[in-house]
């Protein structure tokens, strides 16, 4: 029926294919596919509104998938959201480079799934949803170390303000931060996605995009965004 949302999940594990389709089946009409080279067949003939991939499968992982999304004229402005497996930083950090809009870590949280899904459907966005964030930050640039402020984070990256001036686009450096009442600190990578020079008023700053990301401070961020959010999907409740 025309107007039906359609999402497309693969993944080469009859198991999870079937968890996320009973997750997502609220939000549209569920497809699936059991390898990379079904998924692209079917998302040229169905044009889903969001992918939904795994990252390790045999074949073609779930990051060569979205960069070939991403290269497909037709395709390419389709949301790809990559499910990582194991805790590794480094898992996060191929499903960034390979373009994906949002990464979901496994064991599937329903309600992270649901509302990036949600997200990418309705609020017709790219970028993920940013929630203020009022904290200091320990930044080790490539050449010394420096501290910022933080205005704002999502789950994908966050906004900083520093004194102590900002590195070119696509420099990557590490960074420390705390959540509020939160007992550990997030200490991911990141690459700089765009700088804000100092004006009237405005220190300068920097939007960041992490890229290794272990699976507690997704889970954090997760939760800190989540609940920080003014709309929250229906669904997800």
């Amino acid at each position: 029926m025309e107007g039906i949302r359609r999402i497309l999940v693969v993944d080469d594990a009859p198991m999870f294919r079937e968890l996320e389709s009973l997750f997502l089946a609220r939000c549209g009409r569920v497809i699936t596919a059991s390898d990379g080279g079904e998924a692209i067949e079917i998302a040229r003939r169905e044009r889903p509104d969001v992918i939904v991939a795994d990252l390790d499968m045999p074949g073609m992982p779930g990051d060569e998938l979205c960069r070939r999304i991403k290269a497909d004229a037709d395709l390419s402005e389709t949301p790809v959201i990559i499910v990582t497996g194991r805790d590794q930083g480094s898992e996060h950090a191929r499903a960034v480079k390979a373009g994906a809009d949002d990464v979901v870590e496994k064991p599937i949280n329903r309600v992270s799934l649901i509302q990036s899904v949600n997200h990418f459907m309705r609020l017709a966005m790219r970028g993920l949803v940013r929630v203020p964030l009022d904290t200091d930050v320990d930044l080790t640039l490539p050449s010394a170390d420096a501290q910022g402020r933080s205005i704002n984070v999502s789950r994908g990256g966050i906004f900083i303000e520093t004194e102590e001036g900002c590195p070119e686009p696509d420099t990557q450096l590490r960074l420390s931060f705390a959540l509020p009442q939160a007992s550990d600190r997030i200490a991911p990578t990141a690459r700089v996605v765009w700088r804000r020079f100092e004006t009237e008023g405005l220190l300068p700053g920097m939007g960041l995009q992490f890229l290794e990301l272990d699976r507690e401070s997704a889970r954090q961020l997760d939760e800190y965004v989540y609940a920080h959010t003014a709309v929250q999907p229906d669904d997800a409740a």
